[in-house]
């Protein structure tokens, strides 16, 4: 049977907090960049029928704010991938 670490209590002040012996996440941003970004162009197709009345009513920036997003997180998604291979180098 596996031997279980057992949470580090730290007080501070006049509270204690327990710690539990878990690993960080090796989490490097690329799939949440991509998720989001997906979901930025989702946003702007699903808003494409509506341009004439985006334009009547004067919203036609979130059109243009959908195009920025996903515009922003082709960057993003290039950044990530390139500091994760510097990483891993």
């Amino acid at each position: 049977m596996e031997s279980q670490e057992q949470p580090v209590k730290h007080e501070i002040g006049k509270r204690t907090y327990l710690v539990a012996p878990v690993a960080p996440l090796d989490v490097d941003g690329v799939r949440t960049l991509e998720v989001g970004t997906g979901l930025w162009l989702l946003g702007f197709i699903a808003l494409l029928p509506f341009y004439g009345r985006l334009e009547e009513t004067g919203n036609l920036w979130w059109l243009w704010t959908c195009l920025a997003g996903f515009g922003l997180g082709l960057f993003g998604i290039e950044f990530c991938r390139r500091r994760r291979q510097r990483r891993v180098d």
